[in-house]
């Protein structure tokens, strides 16, 4: 096992995983932007490092930064959280040539998932169900349109290097194609340096559901059950659930194999997350996230295991404390993604908490590094925090988030939680009955924001 490790993140999962690591006798080295000496992590770590200024790309973003700060501490492996260089090949490269350990995937599998076309095929061969779309990239216009025909509209058109709803745009007949084709690929070019594109059937009342996977390098995987994060404005998620509420056991059981059947075959090591859109019972691979994921509590709670501390042991290389069998569903879990941003149009908030007093009681958690006074520097994502919430079924666990939510305060910035008090009122969210487009359409109704 290892003795000290460092974590190349910062906020609430930089704090998750350094208590993870305390509660394994493991020392923890925080890194830190300069806009970040008094943060959270800082102050929990064992130890801490500055390795640049504000901006993300000249200090969170430094390879040859973090690197020297191994070096000068003695950490012997890198956590790279979520974000920033969790899904980075040359990072993990890079790790590896100066003798230390990435606390996750290997590059070669960060590489095949990271690109969404070699990701597609790659899960088609292994069996895993896709949506229908094109083979591999579309270079053209006239191939677009073409394959259009073929498929069917609606389609959406993606950006191959995209992500968080970027370099995505939805042709409904061959008239809108062009500018879809066109804007895909300058958002791809601008926001990636890649545009390429491909396309697949855009499906129309989906459900997002992943499904949650961790291997030991060596052959064995396991699944941990569905998350249903259906509920996302411009494609960000805010709200996810496990169980999934619309997710029978027999589909949970088939697909999950499915899923861990495929790691294995690959060797696949951490944890790692499948995204499906789910409809009328069918599952459509739609990418892979090969990191922790931020919504995780939320299957921590219904199974009574700790994710990060799993990879760290397989990292080290032990074997996962855990086996498919030993895997069982206890109760229903809620997470909401609290953000510094002000309603109705969700501008970023940042400024300086005068009080924060973070809800308890049975069954909640408060994932957080935000304290009393502590100032929210505009630099970064602004998620300050995820509420997670527990009980023996969905309504409890509904009913404990509406207790926990008027417990929380969070004063001197605005924030997003007025959102969740008002989403826990309609009917459709307290039956569970929502698909990815529902947020999109309530924000637009009662906020004027769509």
């Amino acid at each position: 096992m290892f003795s000290k490790i460092l974590v190349a993140n910062r906020g609430e999962i930089a704090l998750r995983v350094i208590r993870a690591a305390r509660e394994m006798g493991i020392q923890s080295v925080a890194v830190h932007s300069t806009a970040d000496s008094d943060a959270m992590h800082v102050r929990m770590a064992d130890e801490s490092v500055c390795i640049g200024p504000p901006s993300s790309t000249q200090s969170y973003l430094s390879i040859p930064s973090i690197i020297a700060a191994c070096e000068i501490t003695g950490a012997e492996a890198i956590h790279p959280g979520y974000g920033f260089l969790s899904e980075n090949a040359g990072f993990v490269q890079v790790v590896e040539d100066h003798g230390l350990t990435f606390i996750g995937p290997t590059a070669e599998h960060i590489r095949i998932m990271g690109d969404k076309i070699t990701a597609k095929e790659t899960m088609r061969k292994l069996g895993v169900p896709c949506v229908p779309g094109s083979e591999g990239g579309v270079a053209s216009l006239e191939e677009a349109k073409r394959l259009g025909e073929e498929i069917g509209y609606p389609v959406i058109i993606k950006a191959t290097a995209g992500g968080g709803g970027k370099g995505m745009k939805v042709a409904t007949s061959v008239a809108d194609m062009e500018r879809a084709f066109q804007t895909a690929r300058a958002e791809g070019k601008s926001n990636f340096g890649n545009d390429e594109v491909y396309i697949e059937k855009y499906l129309t009342t989906p459900r997002h559901i992943e499904i949650q996977v961790f291997g030991d390098g060596k052959g064995r995987a396991v699944h941990l059950g569905e998350r249903d994060c259906s509920l996302q404005r411009r494609h960000q998620k805010v709200f996810e659930e496990a169980p999934g509420p619309a997710i029978s056991e027999e589909e949970r059981a088939r697909i999950g194999k499915t899923c861990a059947d495929a790691m294995a075959d690959i060797n696949y090591i951490g944890a790692g997350t499948i995204e499906f859109l789910y409809e009328n019972g069918e599952f459509y691979f739609i990418e892979m996230n090969t990191r922790l994921q931020v919504e995780h509590p939320v299957t921590e709670g219904i199974f009574g295991v700790d994710l990060v501390r799993e990879q760290i042991q397989v990292a080290s290389g032990m074997p996962m404390s855990f086996r498919q069998e030993d895997l069982k569903i206890n109760g229903h879990a809620i997470e909401v993604r609290l953000n510094a941003e002000k309603l109705p149009n969700f501008r970023p908030s940042p400024g300086r908490i005068s009080q924060y007093h973070a809800p308890g009681g049975l069954g909640v958690r408060m994932d957080s590094a935000i304290y009393d006074g502590y100032s929210i520097p505009p630099y970064y994502d602004s998620l300050i925090g995820k509420l997670i919430v527990q009980g023996r079924d969905r309504p409890e666990a509904l009913a404990r988030l509406g207790r926990a939510l008027g417990e929380l305060i969070i004063d001197g910035i605005d924030t997003t939680v007025p959102l969740f008090h008002a989403l826990l009122r309609e009917k459709d969210i307290q039956t569970g009955d929502y698909n990815i487009h529902w947020l999109e359409h309530w924000l637009e109704t009662n906020l004027g924001d769509g």
